[in-house]
């Protein structure tokens, strides 16, 4: 005699699911984005729906598009720049002297 519970192996809700119990799906399509390291990434998105121009490889993280020929470029990463050198940027080194020199004479009570 097998001694147990009837329901072994089984959880609350378990139980067939088929189209029935979820709805029909919506029609689909897969659509082929290729990135500048070659990889193919292949989503499917349904058949009303607007396809972006761009998707993000999963493989490497870089902007994918449709033209296998032309994919998108990879972003370029800008290297950290410090306060100083954005202060470079904007102003030329003889301005840099004279507002130097300026401070200085505050400092010194000359002005």
């Amino acid at each position: 005699m097998a001694s147990g519970n009837a329901i072994r192996g089984s959880r609350v809700g378990a139980g067939p699911m088929g189209e029935a119990e979820r709805g029909e799906s919506a029609p689909r399509a897969r659509i082929s984005f290729w990135c500048s390291n070659g990889h193919e990434t292949q989503p499917s998105f349904a058949h009303d729906a607007q396809v972006p121009d761009t998707w993000d490889c999963p493989r490497c993280g870089f902007p994918a598009g449709q033209d296998k020929d032309s994919p998108p470029d990879p972003p370029r990463t800008e290297p950290y720049k410090t306060h100083l050198a954005y202060v470079r940027e904007r102003r030329s080194d003889e301005d840099g002297e004279a507002i130097l020199a300026e401070a200085l004479a505050k400092l010194r009570g000359e002005i």
